[in-house]
């Protein structure tokens, strides 16, 4: 072997060796990393907090919810042929209609309303006009349970907020949430038009949405980020505060050497660094929690008990439980220690 090919090669392990090394390629070195060089410029010693609780989607028996069915006599049944509906009632009888998953069950239940509705006129049996508006009538009043086993009950949605996958990319191409942001917004969409009577919407997109959601877990990873943002904010917090509330960095607003170095790392890893990726999350938080926090709101009325308490904390951004409001506390609070910090030295930021 050459002595160019055997520097090639250590150069090649090298660069291999350092690259895997770097603590900010990945969120979880990254944030302990910031809390260590913050302890260092400071002269503290650092210390790790547990990352804040978070859970997975309840199990989806607790999420789906019981519909009742609408039995039709025979009769009844019979007396409408010729009419759509016949065949509607016909395929929900069939053996793989009493199996539908959620979003067939919200299709069957929306051709139901549409073909009973389109067949009443030519109704005219004394008794079953009535039975039919009745059943009409019924299946309009458990559509929110249905559309909310459609959208919350469904098995796709667990993909889309595993935690098993880790946090969000650090240095991701593009915007990840994008497209579920998208589809989110369309959803949410789909749904207040249902909600509000309106039931001519297609469900033809709803499908690939939660073909989406198995490939993706882009819902999860922001939780995962937004607990371990939240922790290690709140741990450079405290040494921050710490350094405050005991040996001024600098005396009289005079730099010096140790403010200068405080300095340096404050924009070479707080502002390069970590504010780009805290931004990065509460975008991606704004565009793709939002919504889906919205579609979750919306049918309040028909939430189960064991998934409103789980919406609260991992949705819902205006709770004060909730994991998100505490994020929002802790970079706010981090923003106002760095200021007040580096104000002791006349370098506060935007001065």
């Amino acid at each position: 072997m050459s002595l160019a090919v055997q520097k090639a090669l250590v150069l090649a392990v090298t660069a291999l060796f350092l690259g895997g090394c770097n603590p900010f390629s990945s969120a979880g070195p990254m944030m302990d990393e910031y809390v260590k060089r913050v302890a260092r410029v400071l002269e503290l010693n650092p210390e790790f907090s547990e990352l804040p609780s978070a859970s997975t989607l309840p199990r989806r028996r607790e999420r789906q919810l019981t519909v009742p069915e609408l039995e039709m006599g025979m009769l009844d049944f019979l007396s409408l042929y010729g009419c759509e509906l016949q065949y509607v009632v016909g395929e929900k009888n069939s053996v793989m209609g009493r199996v539908m998953q959620p979003l067939n069950r919200l299709r069957y239940e929306l051709r139901f309303i549409r073909a009973g509705e389109e067949c009443l006129p030519e109704v005219t049996r004394e008794g079953v006009k009535e039975s039919l508006e009745e059943a009409i009538a019924s299946k309009k009043e458990t559509l929110p349970m249905v559309l909310w086993n459609a959208t919350w009950g469904v098995e796709e949605m667990e993909s889309l907020f595993t935690l098993a996958q880790g946090d969000y990319p650090v240095a991701a191409e593009g915007n990840p949430v994008s497209d579920l942001a998208i589809d989110a917004n369309r959803l949410k969409r789909l749904t207040r038009q249902l909600l509000n009577g309106d039931l001519s919407p297609s469900l033809e997109s709803v499908g690939a949405i939660q073909q989406r959601w198995q490939a993706e877990h882009r819902a999860g990873q922001l939780i995962n980020s937004a607990r371990l943002l939240a922790a290690r904010l709140e741990d450079a917090s405290a040494l921050l505060e710490q350094r405050i509330e005991g040996r001024p960095l600098c005396l009289g607003g005079q730099s010096n050497n140790q403010s200068d170095i405080v300095q340096n790392m404050f924009f070479s890893v707080y502002i390069e660094r970590i504010q780009p990726y805290v931004s990065n999350i509460i975008r991606a938080r704004n565009q793709l929690i939002g919504p889906l926090s919205d579609l979750a709101a919306m049918q309040e009325e028909v939430m189960p008990a064991a998934f409103r308490q789980w919406y609260r904390y991992h949705l819902d951004e205006q709770a004060e439980a909730s994991l998100w409001f505490r994020l929002d506390q802790a970079i706010a609070r981090h923003t106002r220690l760095w200021q007040t910090l580096l104000e002791q030295c006349g370098l506060r930021p935007g001065a």
